[in-house]
């Protein structure tokens, strides 16, 4: 189960947030603030998911310079993984919890995993993070901030500013909490004495005008919308109704669309982005699918007319109606890098049915695919193409046959499996030294490398999560590598 399944079954409402208790001057102006420190000193290793939970020690990060665990993770942000079952580790880690790194500053490694959660769609599990401190220094409020803007869960926010506004030193802010709270004309005088000392950007300048002053903003020409605006930008455009479709933004901001009050396309369009990140449940993405019938054609309406004619095939169980359909939904998925999710929901419904010879072949690469690999692959016989008999090796992690010459990367997962496994020389010592956290993020970073082109980067980095005790993690990677590879699904 992977991170995020395990998180959308936990319905316990996480802790309310609580206010410092420092006492606090009000004022228009804004005030110098330090950041308080955190009386935790482990406040770095804050987590939603227990160690009996990922399987990972408690001392995960506690060997490591918090700079350099920082700086990892901040490159892994900007490029995300491409595998999968690697981006799934990658949030596992993120969301971990365990010891602080031994130089935790107080919060800038929760900071980090924080920023790093939200830029892989996870909002709502990085707004419980910062939840779960129970304490909000101004970094951790405007983390905090934006994620709530994004879940439209800003009123308590809003409401802490009314007794400590320091919290939130930019006046953006505290303008927006100040409308909201119906105090119009606290919001302007801050407006206006920002605006006259140039302490707003132009856009924002405007944005609050209009937001401030409908009737200005009627009379008004739209805005050009910002490339990669804020969340409070983005709320601000929405409230002057000249709302940003979410589709070229960040992926964070696809969160928004899942309630299906800007329509159904948008909350599909929303729902397969953020499934292929692997930010949402394979079933909150069939739950989309299924819905509503289609409403046009072309594009995005014909792969869930198609994933709506499969899913009515196999609950009909009639074996001609699954080939067809699965031979028919199969591509579409490709085509829209969405075939681990169809795969994780469909694949154990496949197996055993008498379907024709291509659907037959689809129905085993999607139980490959699959939690259950491992069972798919022993019911490949010898009769099968070299391929699937050589998928079916990685899967059982016992490889006895050549790498066939048309399968993307099988010299580099032969060599992976070749003889005991044994992590690279600069990663090999770090668990012993309670860096493994950091010897894993390495191990992803460099499985990305190689999955770039550099078959000998796949190899070491297979060897490496063999050798910490991550073989399903391995397993996994390896065949949605040689797979997506294949199928041209890898994005």
């Amino acid at each position: 189960m992977s991170a995020i399944d395990w998180l959308s079954i936990q319905r316990n409402a996480p802790p309310v947030l609580t206010q410092p208790d420092t006492p606090v001057a009000q004022s228009a102006n804004v005030p110098n603030v330090e950041v308080m420190p955190l009386d935790d000193p482990g406040v770095g290793g804050v987590g939603l998911l227990p160690s009996s939970i990922t399987g990972l020690p408690p001392s995960l990060w506690q060997g490591s310079e918090e700079a350099e665990l920082i700086a990892l993770i901040e490159q892994l942000g900007t490029r995300k993984p491409t595998i999968p079952a690697l981006d799934s580790l990658l949030h596992t880690l993120l969301l971990a919890e365990a010891a602080a790194p031994s130089t935790d500053s107080g919060e800038a490694f929760l900071a980090a995993r924080i920023a790093s959660l939200q830029d892989h769609g996870l909002v709502a599990p990085a707004e419980a993070m910062v939840e779960r401190v129970g304490i909000l220094t101004p970094t951790l409020f405007d983390q905090a901030f934006d994620l709530a803007l994004l879940t439209g869960s800003d009123a308590a926010l809003c409401g802490m500013l009314d007794t400590t506004p320091a919290l939130a030193p930019d006046l953006e802010t505290r303008i927006w909490c100040a409308t909201r709270d119906g105090d119009y004309s606290r919001a302007m005088t801050i407006y206006q004495t920002a605006d006259a000392l140039g302490q707003l950007s132009d856009l924002d300048s405007e944005l609050l005008l209009r937001f401030l002053d409908p009737e200005y903003g009627e009379a008004s020409s739209p805005l050009r919308p910002p490339v990669r605006p804020t969340p409070l930008q983005f709320r601000l455009f929405e409230a002057i109704g000249e709302a940003l479709p979410t589709a070229p933004l960040p992926l964070p901001f696809a969160t928004v669309e899942l309630s299906g009050d800007a329509g159904w396309r948008a909350q599909l369009q929303a729902a397969e982005r953020l499934a292929r990140a692997g930010a949402i449940d394979d079933n909150q993405l069939l739950g989309v699918y299924t819905s509503q019938m289609r409403a046009a054609s072309g594009g995005i309406w014909d792969r869930v007319e198609a994933l709506q004619r499969f899913e009515t095939a196999l609950t009909t169980g009639d074996p001609g109606a699954v080939s067809s359909a699965l031979e028919t939904v199969w591509p579409q998925m490709r085509t829209a890098g969405l075939l681990l999710p169809f795969s994780n929901l469909f694949a154990s419904r496949l197996q055993g049915l008498p379907l024709s010879a291509r659907a037959k072949d689809i129905a085993a690469l999607a139980g490959l695919l699959s939690a259950d690999y491992e069972t798919v692959a022993r019911g490949i016989t010898e009769s099968a193409d070299a391929n699937h008999r050589f998928l079916a090796a990685v899967a059982t992690g016992t490889i006895d046959m050549s790498p066939p010459p048309n399968l993307p990367h099988a010299a580099a997962l032969l060599d992976a499996w070749s003889g005991r496994p044994q992590a690279p020389e600069d990663l090999s010592a770090l668990p012993s030294e309670n860096r493994l956290g950091e010897a894993l993020l390495r191990s992803i970073q460099r499985f990305e490398s190689g999955a770039s082109g550099n078959d000998a980067d796949v190899t070491e980095a297979l060897r490496a999560l063999r050798a910490f005790g991550l073989e399903d993690v391995a397993r996994r990677s390896a065949l949605q590598l040689a797979i997506l590879d294949m199928e041209g699904a890898r994005r």
